[in-house]
């Protein structure tokens, strides 16, 4: 199994897709989108293909092992991926209660069996979305899945969980770093795409994790750069 597995969590329209347009050798990259939508740069040499039954990513995922060439696998997004199930399989199941259970089952197998079993990097993508958790009286922030996954979370199959976000450029000074470059666009705009790779005392309620000292404090914002997430698992697995 590749220590390279990755989860981009964030709003909508935060720079996840974006993130991708760093990745090195894109020739050997399969994207499955699975929200049929445009990536946000010229996908160049990226093989893009749409997903439109849930099963399709099984396929995309045994045809990477089989290739030599490609490196990378990118699902796009895994929350539309579950929803995709939910809408072609349970929706139109005789017994639902079942299916519901298939559901838990189609996720525990992808990554458990699928992912687990390929020496391929893997990046998900996923739109997250803020609730009140009342009993610890705190915002939690996490990925919409439904079913006995809903209590489980998907965070808890990664090792590496990043956010990514707009952060205004005031409260990223305390943050200088090699892996933060301010460019002269996010200057005009005042605002940047970045990766968070460590929790603070403001998003304690958001599921960052990576392993143990994989990234330094002043590391806890980078650019939304998925290469540079990816070339620090390396080094630290090294």
């Amino acid at each position: 199994m590749s220590e390279q597995l990755v989860l981009i969590e964030g709003l909508s329209a935060s720079g996840k897709s974006l993130s991708l347009s760093h990745l090195r050798e894109p020739e050997g990259v399969i994207y499955l989108n699975c929200e049929n939508k445009r990536l946000p740069f010229k996908p160049g040499k990226l093989q893009c293909y749409n997903i439109t039954d849930p099963y399709q990513v099984y396929e995309g995922i045994q045809y990477a092992d089989k290739t030599a060439s490609v490196h990378t696998v990118v699902i796009d997004t895994l929350d539309f991926l579950m929803t995709m199930y939910e809408t072609n399989i349970i929706k139109k199941a005789a017994n639902t209660q079942k299916a519901w259970g298939d559901y838990f089952t189609y996720f525990q197998e992808l990554m458990q069996v699928y992912v687990a079993n390929s020496s391929k990097q893997f990046i998900f993508l996923a739109h997250s979305y803020t609730i009140l958790d009342e009993e610890a009286m705190m915002k939690v922030t996490a990925v919409p899945v439904k079913g006995a996954l809903k209590n489980l979370g998907v965070e808890s199959f990664f090792t590496t969980v990043v956010m990514s976000k707009q952060i205004p450029l005031r409260l990223l000074e305390a943050y200088k770093n090699p892996l933060l470059n301010v460019s002269e666009d996010d200057k005009e705009r005042g605002v940047k795409y970045v990766f968070q790779t460590r929790m603070t005392k403001e998003s304690a309620g958001e599921k960052i994790r990576s392993p143990q000292d994989m990234w330094l404090k002043e590391e806890t914002f980078i650019d939304n750069n998925i290469q540079f997430v990816l070339d620090r698992l390396a080094d630290y697995y090294k």
